[in-house]
């Protein structure tokens, strides 16, 4: 049976939904070919790396305990440093989040009296009480007398390099840069112009320490900010670089000296990266390497897809679908919460898990507004997997992220259009 006439019995897809996704499908041929020749590039980049370090089926045995002398958990770690053109890294299944992983970077190598620098703005809300934004009695930074501040991205989402020159002082040993747009309408970071402010910090201030968060934006592009100069960059195994096999986990990749400083964050002083049971976990880990590069392929084309099909309805979008891309994260604007809710409901009416659930927007702990929130994955809270969420307030923005499967982000768009337009919200 040809999927046109199965989605239509089987979903109850009209035949004019389904001939409007294919002409928008004809514009994004040469864009999807673009996102292949990424794939390519970073496919080949991830096999070389398991090759050069002989990577063999008794890396994938379990260690319990201490876990000392663990084969896979070292060879792991130094195919991720390949990958990421970096001098070492830390990748461990006991770093539950990129909240985590970032924590332990900037407890690591922040001392009394430093500062630490966003130059990104402020930072993702599950950093706040690290630093001390928000929150009391919680051991942040702001505790431990270490200092903080930032600077806003311009208007047009390119670093303010003049008030970044200004804010760098001699206290300052960490900055910090987000690559990825999180919940904010801003543009996400291009490895390029990471390389650019790298640059010009370095040459205002040679030590300090370039910090990148790096969740949501593994292979989007050919390059990793540790290749751009950044010193650490670090992220989650249940985003891009865990390929939605990865259960959990986090990592870190960069220079040496500091890697090891972290590691004592993740254990002890004095132990650091040589303890650690793998737990059976290994090949879960390198397997969504494996396949991390196709999975982000396959969001990426879902992505563009979901922008194209939103800005023919008339909805505003950022990235706009033949935009640059440099993180995962696609942001509508949908001006109404009829339609951010129907959106949302149709991404989750698209899940293999959980879609016969029907979200509905609730006062999530921690929002100033109540939050819908749409997700059926395999791994709870993975993001590489599809999942869109929306704050229920003006503007009325719905962030959709992932998509392991290129078919599964087309069958979500269109369950989305369809229960938009039950709405009378949307004309095709």
């Amino acid at each position: 049976m040809h999927w046109k006439k199965y989605v239509a019995e089987k979903y109850g897809i009209s035949t004019d939904i389904i001939n409007f996704f294919d002409s928008v499908e004809l514009r994004l041929k040469s864009i999807f070919e673009k996102y292949d020749n990424i794939k390519a590039y970073n496919q080949l980049k991830v096999i070389k790396a398991m090759q050069d370090n002989n990577l063999s089926d008794s890396h994938f045995h379990a260690t319990t305990g201490y876990g000392y002398d663990d084969r896979g958990r070292e060879v792991l770690d130094k195919i991720y440093a390949q990958v990421f053109n970096a001098e070492d890294a830390l990748v461990r299944h006991q770093i539950t989040s990129g909240t985590q992983a970032i924590a332990m970077c900037l407890y690591g190598l922040l001392r009394p009296y430093d500062e630490l620098l966003s130059i990104t703005g402020k930072p993702y809300d599950t950093l706040e009480e690290v630093i001390g934004i928000r929150g009391e009695n919680c051991g942040s930074l702001k505790e431990l007398l270490v200092k903080y501040n930032q600077v806003e991205l311009k208007n047009d989402g390119d670093f303010d390099y003049e008030a970044i020159k200004n804010a760098i002082n001699s206290n300052t040993k960490v900055i910090m840069i987000q690559k990825s747009r999180g919940y904010s309408y801003r543009p996400s970071i291009s490895v390029d112009k990471i390389k650019k402010v790298v640059d010009f910090v370095k040459s205002i201030k040679r030590d300090v320490i370039v910090l990148v968060d790096n969740c949501y934006g593994e292979f989007v592009e050919i390059c990793e900010p540790t290749e751009a100069g950044a010193d650490i960059a670090a992220g989650s195994l249940i985003k891009n670089p865990g390929g939605g096999l990865a259960p959990t986990g986090g990592y870190i990749a960069g220079k040496k000296e500091y890697i090891e400083k972290i590691s004592y964050r993740l254990t002890s002083p004095g132990l650091g990266k040589k303890v650690g049971p793998t737990l059976g976990n290994n090949r879960f880990l390198i397997q969504g390497l494996f396949m991390a590069p196709h999975a982000v392929a396959e969001s990426l084309k879902g992505a563009s897809l979901c922008a194209c099909v939103m800005e023919h309805l008339g909805f505003e979008t950022s990235p706009k679908f033949n935009e640059d891309r440099f993180d995962i994260i696609q942001a509508i604007k949908f001006g109404n919460p009829d339609s951010v809710i129907a959106f949302c409901q149709g991404i989750q009416a698209a899940s293999p898990v959980d879609s016969f659930v029907v979200p509905e927007p609730w006062d999530m702990p921690g929002y100033d507004s109540p939050v819908i929130m749409a997700a059926g994955a395999f791994i709870q809270g993975s993001s590489i997997e599809l999942s869109a969420d929306a704050p229920i307030k003006p503007p009325y923005i719905a962030y959709m992220q992932g998509g392991l499967i290129y078919e599964h982000i087309k069958l979500a768009m269109l369950l989305s259009v369809k229960k938009m337009l039950s709405k009378g919200g949307i004309r095709l």
